[in-house]
C-alpha cells in the first residue's frame, strides 16, 4: 500500500500530537515511500529521485509541512531570508557566536546584521534582544550552537510581541528538540547544513523547511533561478510575489542521496549521544568546581559536547591543559591569539562594513531609515567572558559505559589540577 500525497500531508499536520505517536507515524511513513530510481539530475529523470525523497523524508522526520533541499546551509539561510521578505532597509539581529555563514546571510540578503550577546546556554540572550530591537528590525536568527536548543519561548513571544520574522539557524542541531519538537520548526523557517562536520554529513547540502505555502514557494523561486522547476513549469504565479530572479542553489542527487542513507541513522546516533551525556553529566554534578553549562530543554539536547565554565580564562587553560594530559578530547573556543570565524570579533567583513562593491550596499541603501550599528570588537563583553571560560569536551556516540567513568575520573583529576 503507497499513500497519496494528500494523505501523507494530512498526517503530517497531525504531526505534533504526542512524541510517540509522531515516531510510529515517521516509521509507517518511511516505510510507504518508495525507493527512487539513480539519476545525476534532480529533474528530467523518469521518477523523483533521491533529492525528492530526501526532502520528503526530512519534512516527515521534522514535522515540517515543506522542506527544500538545497546545497549549502549558507544557502539555506539566504533562501530563507529572501523568502520572509526580509531585504534592503531591515535589520535582523543575530548572535555574537555563530559561525560567520549567519550574519553573513543577512548582508547578501541586502539587510543589517544586528550582533546580539548570548548566555550560558551560548545562544542568543531573549534580554538582549530585547534592547536591540529597533523600528527596522525585522527578523531574529536564533542558533542553536553545538546542538543546544536556544530559548525559543522567550525568543517567539518577543517575535509575536513585535511582530517579527523567525529564521532557525539548526546548522549545528540536526534532530535536536525544545518541548518535544524538531528545532527549526518554531519560526517562519529552519535552516540546516549537511557538510562534512555536521550531525548528518552528506559533504555539502543543507535543508529549509517551513509550514508556510508562501514561504515555501518563494524559497523554492530563489533556490533554482526564478522556479524554472516547479511542477508547472511555466505557469503563472498563483500568488503576488512568487516569481522572481533568483540564484542557483539546487542539491545535486548525489549529495542528496548520501544525506538520505545519513538522515535514517540520525536517530540512533543521536540516541547514543545523549545517553553518553547523561551519563557523563550525572558524574560531575557532584564535584565541587565544576560549573556545566545550563541547558534549555535537556531532553532536546543534541548532546554533541558537554560544556564546561571556569571562573577564569586563566583556569579554563589550566583545565585543558591537564585534560589533554589526561587523554581527554578537551578545547577552548575564544583565545584572543586564534583566530576562529565562529566568534563576533573577527568577523571584520561585518565590523569594517566591507563590501565587493565601492558602493557599500547594504549599510548605504537609502532604503534603511535606522542608525548604522555601532560595531567593535568589545561590543559584546558577556560573550566574549563566557567564551573565554569554557572548556568543551566531545561526546563521542561510541562511548561504552567503563569509557563514560574513565573519562569522568580524568576531568576530576584535571579539575584538582592534574
Amino acid at each position: 500500500m503507497h499513500m497519496g500525497n494528500e494523505e501523507l500531508m494530512e498526517i503530517v499536520d497531525l504531526w505534533n500530537l504526542k512524541p510517540k505517536i509522531r515516531e510510529k507515524i515517521h516509521q509507517l511513513l518511511a516505510e510507504n515511500l518508495p525507493e527512487s530510481p539513480p539519476h545525476l539530475f534532480r529533474y528530467y529523470g523518469p521518477e523523483p529521485g533521491k533529492v525528492v525523497q530526501l526532502e520528503r523524508e526530512f519534512a516527515l522526520k521534522s514535522g515540517a509541512r515543506y522542506a527544500l533541499a538545497v546545497n549549502s546551509g549558507t544557502s539555506a539561510l539566504i533562501a530563507a531570508l529572501v523568502a520572509c521578505g526580509i531585504g534592503p532597509g531591515d535589520e535582523v539581529i543575530v548572535p555574537a557566536y555563530t559561525f560567520f555563514a549567519t550574519a553573513s546571510a543577512a548582508v547578501v540578503a541586502r539587510a543589517i546584521p544586528v550582533i546580539a550577546e548570548v548566555d550560558e546556554t551560548l545562544t542568543l540572550d531573549p534580554e538582549d534582544v530585547r534592547r536591540k530591537l529597533t523600528s527596522q528590525t525585522k527578523a531574529i536568527m536564533p542558533v542553536h550552537m553545538r546542538g543546544l536548543p536556544a530559548d525559543m519561548d522567550a525568543l517567539m513571544e518577543i517575535a509575536r510581541e513585535s511582530g517579527l520574522k523567525i529564521i532557525e539557524d539548526v546548522a549545528q542541531a540536526c534532530g535536536g528538540r525544545y518541548r518535544g519538537r524538531w528545532l527549526g520548526t518554531f519560526g517562519d523557517a529552519g535552516c540546516f547544513s549537511f557538510d562534512f562536520y555536521k550531525i548528518v554529513a552528506s559533504g555539502e547540502g543543507g535543508m529549509v523547511v517551513t509550514d508556510d505555502e508562501e514561504v515555501y514557494i518563494r524559497a523554492q523561486s530563489y533556490h533554482d533561478t526564478a522556479a524554472c522547476w516547479r511542477p508547472d513549469r511555466y505557469a503563472r504565479e498563483k500568488m503576488p510575489g512568487e516569481l522572481f530572479c533568483g540564484e542557483n542553489y539546487r542539491m545535486s542527487e548525489v549529495h542528496g542521496a548520501i544525506a538520505l542513507a545519513q538522515l535514517r541513522k540520525l536517530d540512533g546516533y543521536l540516541e547514543r549521544c545523549r545517553k553518553n551525556k547523561k551519563l557523563l553529566t550525572e558524574r560531575l554534578e557532584s564535584l565541587r568546581g565544576v560549573q556545566l553549562q545550563p541547558v534549555n530543554d535537556p531532553d532536546g539536547d543534541a548532546a554533541q559536547c558537554l560544556i564546561l565554565f571556569a571562573p577564569t580564562a586563566e583556569r579554563a587553560r589550566e583545565m585543558i591543559d591537564n585534560l589533554h594530559l589526561e587523554g581527554v578530547p578537551a578545547g577552548g573556543i575564544y583565545d584572543k591569539t586564534v583566530r576562529d570565524w565562529h566568534i563576533y570579533t573577527y568577523w571584520e567583513h561585518i565590523l569594517e562594513r566591507k563590501t565587493p562593491t565601492p558602493e557599500g550596499c547594504p549599510y548605504t541603501c537609502p532604503h534603511y531609515q535606522g542608525r548604522l550599528p555601532e560595531y567593535h570588537p568589545e561590543m559584546c563583553p558577556r560573550t566574549l567572558d563566557l567564551l573565554s571560560r569554557t572548556v568543551h569536551i566531545a561526546i563521542s556516540p561510541d562511548w561504552e559505559e567503563d569509557r563514560i567513568e574513565d573519562v569522568a575520573g580524568k576531568i576530576a583529576r584535571a579539575l584538582k589540577g592534574g
